[in-house]
């Protein structure tokens, strides 16, 4: 089964990072800017889809790319992980 994964992250120096961490171990990723939370601040929400086995290496680069750059005002990251009943490429 596949997954998708919506990785918001609040830090920008976090963005690079992770993007360059995701890309190195050949995940294809999708950056959307994004704003929301309660300070309704600039946000950039990473779309990964993923195998269902490589879910565990994705969250792993999130988190360890991503708890550097966690400030007193929260975490770095918010991460939800969705199931894909169906991909298609149009």
């Amino acid at each position: 089964m596949s997954k998708l994964i919506l990785a918001i992250i609040f830090n920008d120096d976090a963005v690079e990072p992770l993007s360059q961490a995701l890309l190195g171990k050949e995940f294809s990723v999708t950056k959307i800017s994004s704003t929301g939370g309660f300070l309704r601040r600039q946000n950039t929400t990473f779309v990964i889809g993923v195998d269902e086995a490589r879910l565990p290496d994705a969250m792993t680069i999130i988190r360890e790319v991503c708890n550097p750059f966690t400030t007193p005002e929260g975490h770095a990251a918010t991460i939800f992980v969705l199931d894909v009943d169906e991909f298609a490429r149009a």
